[in-house]
């Protein structure tokens, strides 16, 4: 593995553990670490952002993010070669945003409540991590259907780690009531015991019902958000019955690649006002960066970015 920039790995490239192991770069380098990870964006993304920062600040000229094809039983092996190589930070995506929780220094009290961590940022004694998914969803949301969280009603469709971190930030930002369906009993059951045990007094606004069975005291008004992997595929059904849908909802859906999904496309026939889960992407990446360069991102080149890339690499990012 070569030293020299002009000389750096391909950032496009899926990178191994056993290069991980043979790395002596001795610039600053970032990378987001899954399995799989071929697909993924980030490297695209933030490597716009590294340019765009260096026409004006030159200490982030050699800065560079990569992608490493990481195993779960290989994490904890890697963490550690990644700390000892110098890593800035990383980005963990789907399988390891849990099973890091307890490989890491130290945990946000955003990221102990959420239960996962995707940004991990070097210290002397270890990585400590964050979870910039939950703020990222507030930004998107914000940004596209002009809806704060705060004293909403969020509809949440979904249980997963990305459902967890939706769950997390809509009770921390004060929401006014947390909806959550999902088809697996357990799953939603483990989600709330594990918001309740970091926010005791907010969790008690949170109501659960199976995922095709909402409730039929749903608020009229609600923020409506998808976060099952319903959507993914053509042949998906929509994971909300459209016959309960109202115009006064709007909806989210962070999927965003296909960019519109049964839900998407059921919700507009409503006339709801709805959008993709994009700007979720883009802003969660700028927020992890901010962490590490201590310098505000420039989010116009990281949405240019993967709007450029998409139109090659149509891939779902985790």
């Amino acid at each position: 593995m070569a030293t020299g920039t002009s000389d750096a790995p391909d950032t496009e490239i899926p990178l191994t553990l056993d290069d991980l192991r043979k790395w002596s770069r001795v610039e600053p380098s970032l990378a987001v670490v899954g399995s799989p990870i071929g697909h993924s964006l980030s490297p695209r993304m933030h490597n716009a952002a590294l340019a765009e920062l260096s026409r004006t600040l030159p200490q982030f000229t050699h800065w560079r993010y990569f992608k490493f094809e990481i195993d779960p039983a290989d994490l904890p092996e890697a963490l550690r070669l990644f700390h000892q190589k110098r890593f800035i930070g990383l980005n963990l995506t789907l399988p390891h945003k849990v099973i890091a929780c307890p490989l890491v220094a130290g945990l946000s009290s955003l990221a102990q409540a959420i239960g996962a961590v995707n940004t991990l940022i070097w210290h002397d004694v270890g990585y400590y991590g964050h979870n910039t998914d939950g703020p990222g969803f507030a930004r998107g949301l914000r940004e596209d259907l002009d809806s704060p969280m705060q004293d909403a009603n969020i509809v949440l469709l979904g249980a997963g780690g990305a459902a967890r971190a939706i769950a997390t930030i809509a009770l921390k930002e004060g929401c006014r009531s947390l909806w959550i369906g999902n088809r697996n009993p357990q799953r939603l059951a483990d989600l709330v015991a594990q918001i309740a045990m970091h926010l005791p007094e907010p969790a008690q606004r949170i109501r659960t019902s199976p995922l095709a069975k909402p409730p039929a005291d749903l608020p009229a008004d609600c923020v409506l958000v998808n976060a099952t992997q319903l959507g993914l595929h053509a042949t998906d059904s929509t994971p909300f019955p459209p016959d309960r849908l109202r115009p006064e909802m709007v909806a989210y859906d962070i999927i965003y690649e296909p960019a519109e999904t049964a839900f998407l496309r059921a919700a507009r026939n409503t006339d709801i006002l709805a959008a993709n889960g994009f700007s979720m992407l883009y802003w969660q990446g700028a927020l992890a960066l901010e962490l590490w360069t201590h310098t505000r991102a420039p989010v116009h080149a990281m949405a240019a970015a993967l709007r450029s890339a998409q139109k090659n690499n149509p891939a779902p990012d985790a």
